[in-house]
């Protein structure tokens, strides 16, 4: 027998014994892991790794100002970096975070930069033998994907004493981690992270995607070593958003008595299956000449998105919305299942290898072959936040402002794909466990930051550690 799938819908109501948690313990006071607390690996939400470029005479700037003697050769913090967003020119931004085909990739049928940036720099991904003390990079939670000069130290000082050297701290999943050191958990002890390139995307099995496949390698390698550390404990991975949808291909990829040996619970907070309607509208809405959101999301999305292979995983899945229209003009409708249509009326081009090809050999099949994870499961969304459900262009000219439907969701996350997921995953006989848990009122981002729901997602995390695939 397997477990049914379980909902809860969690009310504004104060969780006593996490609240108490939240108060810190006293192991937590001596600044020691607390003992008997299965290990956490957190990935983070878009946008929110963080990585670093250099120039090379190959690039190609779309200005003199953009080019190797305005920047220099050296390493630079190319993203996230809020400085730069408002001074370097748009242009500039632009063809320095795109990831694109070049000449030689297009046989290989891969997403590579295009030539003359090389981007983001990788760290060793495991430590020196002679160090026992040291771990992968993936582990530090607030530092970029990949550091430059860190690099060399972070081979051979403890975590806990690692400076990175950077202008700014990365906030994305901060409190979360402030919350979970709250119950006993210490970075570097029984809590990780694990970075990804944003750009690229997890691929359908047997379909080319280094830049995953160096991800797969240097997480086995991080769960491994956090599972050693604990005692032989199996982790508890956290996601938060896109996230998600590596961490369930990552899962999925790999062999199913590791998973059994080393996953303790996958906890994925604030996604279902597939993409969002949002998506439809920013693919379209950088036909017009509208200025570039002020946000830090924003200013990715509108500068580089049309070359990011994950915009095309992050679009709305069959599995979730079926034959419903989600943008609508007077002339015909858009569904998830005229796609390729769509990308092309919003200037893609259909030539072949081409982001409509690349949607169809890899963001499709990866939706269509959506399997649940097969490790106990935790779903945790909120709902009951005005989200774009469906994008209304009603004269059919994209480059202007649209009219928009609201849904239910979470304003980022629709409640169809998290719908989705409560099916597919619930319902599959091999998928032991799986639990989904709906907060009202709480947004995309607020999942990791409010302190209601930070509540919930911890007490959640407490519980998957004491939890049984039977």
């Amino acid at each position: 027998m397997y477990a049914q799938p379980q909902q809860l819908i969690i009310m504004p109501l104060v969780l006593l014994l996490t609240t108490l948690f939240f108060a810190g313990t006293p192991s937590a006071t001596h600044g020691d892991a607390a003992p008997g607390l299965h290990p956490v690996i957190l990935l983070p939400g878009y946008s929110c790794s963080q990585f670093d470029a250099r120039l090379t005479d190959d690039y190609e700037p779309p200005t003199l100002g953009c080019g190797v003697r305005k920047q220099g050769r050296g390493w630079f913090q190319l993203w996230e970096n809020y400085t730069a967003l408002q001074q370097t020119p748009r242009s500039c931004r632009a063809t320095r975070t795109s990831s694109g085909w070049s000449s030689i990739d297009r046989a290989a049928g891969v997403y590579r930069n295009v030539p003359g940036r090389r981007h983001p720099r990788q760290c060793p991904s495991a430590p020196p033998a002679a160090s026992d003390s040291t771990i992968p990079h993936e582990s530090k939670l607030k530092a970029r994907v990949h550091i430059n000069r860190s690099c060399r130290i972070s081979r051979y000082k403890r975590l806990k004493h690692l400076a990175v050297p950077c202008p700014l701290r990365n906030a994305c999943m901060e409190k979360l981690v402030e919350a979970l050191e709250g119950i006993g958990y210490r970075e570097g002890a029984n809590l990780f992270g694990a970075p990804y390139d944003f750009r690229y995307t997890p691929a359908p099995p047997g379909v080319t995607a280094r830049s995953f496949s160096d991800f797969r390698s240097s997480l086995t390698r991080l769960i491994e070593r956090a599972s050693e550390r604990n005692g032989d404990k199996p982790v508890i991975l956290v996601t938060h958003s896109f996230a998600g949808f590596y961490a369930t291909e990552f899962l999925n990829q790999s062999p199913l008595p590791w998973r059994r040996r080393y996953i303790k619970h996958f906890v994925q907070l604030s996604f279902g299956v597939g993409g969002t309607v949002l998506i439809m509208q920013v693919l379209a809405s950088n036909m017009g000449s509208q200025p570039p959101p002020p946000t830090l999301l924003g200013s990715v999305l509108a500068f580089g998105n049309r070359s990011f292979a994950s915009m095309f995983s992050l679009l709305p899945s069959p599995k979730a919305y079926g034959e419903t229209p989600l943008v609508i003009t007077q002339a015909r409708n858009y569904s998830v299942e005229n796609l390729e249509e769509f990308l092309a009326v919003v200037g893609f081009s259909d030539e072949d290898p081409s982001p409509v090809a690349l949607y169809r050999t890899r963001a499709l099949p990866s939706a269509l072959n959506f399997k649940a994870p097969v490790v106990p499961m935790t779903a945790i969304n909120g709902v009951v936040v005005p989200t774009v459900g469906k994008v209304v262009y009603w004269d059919g000219n994209f480059t202007e402002k649209p009219q928009v439907v609201i849904g239910d969701g979470d304003g980022g996350i629709n409640l169809e794909t998290v719908r989705a997921l409560e099916r597919l995953a619930g319902n599959d006989p091999d998928q032991r466990y799986f639990k989904s848990v709906l907060i009202p009122n709480t947004t995309h981002s607020g999942m990791i930051s409010d302190d209601s729901a930070l509540r919930t997602v911890v007490h959640e995390i407490l519980e998957a550690g004491k939890a049984t695939s039977t």
